[in-house]
């Protein structure tokens, strides 16, 4: 077996080891017991800004900054308490612009020191850092502006969607945010207000409830509403503006250090205000600012539609009812109508209701639906109600053919056009009723006794548009004294989550329990249990009964 290389000898040199200690890139001190300085490096002397000198002998406390002096007395003495090496960062003031590593280590003669520069690696830590939160709240803006979209986009209900706004730019954009919107008849409303600190929504609430009472015209959030300027503003000089009272307290209360005004703006004039609040020690730079723009823009469209959409409904709501007249009098009877528009703002149009006296002096009760939800389908609406009308009054026919007559009108002369149709004439004193039905949800007969029968046969025949040759049939059925005939637009009965036949049935329920009251409180109770606050989709009744008003 070969013999082992024998180990280098240790350095012991001393010329050497001062060359090695004096040609290290890093600052030396070797200290004392009493942390003196009783060498230093020329990396040390040049870093520390002192001859060699000036250094030997003097506290290691007193040869750095004050700032540091005391961190680097007391790694050295950790490191002789316990006799394990010490390391701590720190930056050296006055000394340079960078970050050291400091070192210190138990040695026989007593402790020492090293530093290292670790700048380079400190900044290019500091620049990942800021990377990362740059790209952060980049990825926060565009989920914010994705989140703004999908709730704005085909918002109908304007002033609900812009007061969930609020909680949408906390906290990605401001710690606190108030949206305004002025209505159609130019009234200014702070509609949502939220804050990121839970202690402090309640306050900014409170602020939202009072702030425009009193709002100084010389304010950003003034002068937004006025003309669309844009602003960034200190609260301290908001507050300035501010006459003394209610909304100044509580903004003081709430304590934002500044404020960002966004006017909503559309076809260059101001709709709304975006009031973004900055607590303290937070700023919007130039990308919060940009995304901020962004959101006030989409808010802007949706008011703007919002205010088109709901001018539409109200000459769409205005048409119809101008043309579903009040039923006649018809002695011996009485008739009750109801019409009730649906909540989307497009959602207005085709149904109505009628009420005449037949050629030979018996009533005769009509609803229709036209296909259709918007202003065209109004207008076809009245057209078909008015066909029927003539038709009937002309012909003298039963309602079966009435129907036919109609079905053969529309085919000439609104081709295209589908509706639904229910006609029941009272016959014989009101003893007999004699109906059909064009695809329209079943009448019902409500007796006095609270027995509610439904005239169904299916969904009755054909609705009207499709064929004109369609044969229609005529059913009857006798009345009670006093019975009332309920037809209704499905509107009524049906929901998107329930169909007709469920809608009728519950109807059914209802009508058993209100049977006893007048008609007239009959039709409200009808609604109010039916109807879930604004409808879906339009709701139109005509009940006739032969029973004395009450």
């Amino acid at each position: 077996m070969a013999d082992h290389l024998p180990l280098p000898a240790p350095v012991e040199d001393p010329v050497l080891a001062v060359g090695v200690l004096a040609s290290l890139p890093a600052a030396l001190l070797a200290l004392d017991p009493q942390e003196r300085v009783a060498y230093a490096n020329p990396e040390a002397v040049r870093l520390l800004g002192r001859p060699l000198p000036e250094l030997l002998g003097r506290a290691v406390a007193e040869v750095f900054p004050a700032d540091v002096g005391g961190t680097v007395s007391a790694a050295c003495a950790d490191a002789v308490a316990t006799g394990r090496p010490v390391a701590v960062e720190l930056a050296l003031p006055g000394i340079g612009e960078g970050w050291f590593e400091l070192h210190a280590w138990p040695a026989p003669a007593g402790p020492a020191v090293a530093l290292i520069d670790v700048s380079p690696r400190r900044r290019a830590q500091q620049a990942a850092d800021r990377a990362r939160r740059d790209a952060e709240r980049a990825g926060a803006r565009m989920a914010l502006l994705a989140a703004v979209t999908a709730e704005l986009s085909g918002a109908l209900d304007g002033e609900s969607a812009l007061g969930s706004l609020a909680r949408l730019v906390v906290p990605a954009l401001a710690d606190g945010c108030i949206v305004t919107v002025i209505d159609r008849e130019g009234r200014a409303r702070d509609v949502g207000a939220w804050h990121t600190d839970p202690a402090r929504h309640e306050l900014l609430e409170r602020y939202a409830q009072v702030r425009l009472d009193t709002l100084p015209e010389a304010s950003p959030v003034a002068r937004a509403l006025r003309s669309g300027t844009a602003a960034q503003e200190s609260v301290a000089a908001i507050l300035t503006l501010m006459p003394p009272g209610p909304a100044r307290q509580l903004l003081q209360e709430l304590g934002p250090e500044s404020a960002v005004v966004l006017p909503l703006t559309a076809e260059e004039r101001p709709v709304g205000v975006l009031t973004l609040y900055l607590d303290p020690g937070r700023s919007a730079d130039a990308d919060d600012v940009a995304a901020a723009a962004q959101v006030a823009a989409q808010a802007a469209r949706a008011v703007d539609r919002v205010h088109r959409q709901s001018q539409q409904a109200q000459l769409a709501e205005a048409l119809q009812r101008s043309l579903l007249t009040d039923p006649p009098t018809i002695e011996g009877a009485e008739v009750a109508v109801r019409y009730v528009p649906a909540a989307e703002a497009a959602r207005v149009g085709g149904d109505w209701y009628d009420a005449f006296l037949h050629p030979s002096g018996e009533p005769v009760v009509v609803i229709g639906d036209v296909a259709g939800h918007d202003t065209a389908a109004a207008a076809e609406m009245g057209q078909l109600r008015g066909l029927l009308r003539g038709i009937a009054h002309y012909s003298g026919a039963g309602p079966a053919e009435v129907l036919h007559g109609l079905d053969a009108a529309m085919a000439q002369m609104h081709p295209g056009t589908l509706a639904t149709a229910a006609i029941a004439r009272l016959e014989r004193g009101g003893t007999l009723l004699r109906w059909v039905s064009a695809g329209h949800p079943p009448p019902l007969v409500v007796d006095p006794d609270g027995t509610v029968t439904v005239l169904s046969d299916g969904l009755g025949d054909l609705l009207l548009g499709v064929d004109p040759t369609a044969a229609r049939r005529e059913f009857t059925v006798p009345l009670r004294p006093g019975a009332t005939v309920l037809l209704y637009t499905d509107g009524l009965v049906e929901r998107r989550d329930t169909g007709v036949d469920e809608g009728v049935a519950r109807l059914r329920e209802h009508l058993a329990e209100l049977a006893p009251l007048p008609l007239e409180r009959l039709c409200d109770a009808v609604l109010a249990r039916m109807v879930d606050g604004t409808p879906n989709d339009d709701v139109a009744l005509v009940a006739i009964s032969l029973r004395s008003p009450a």
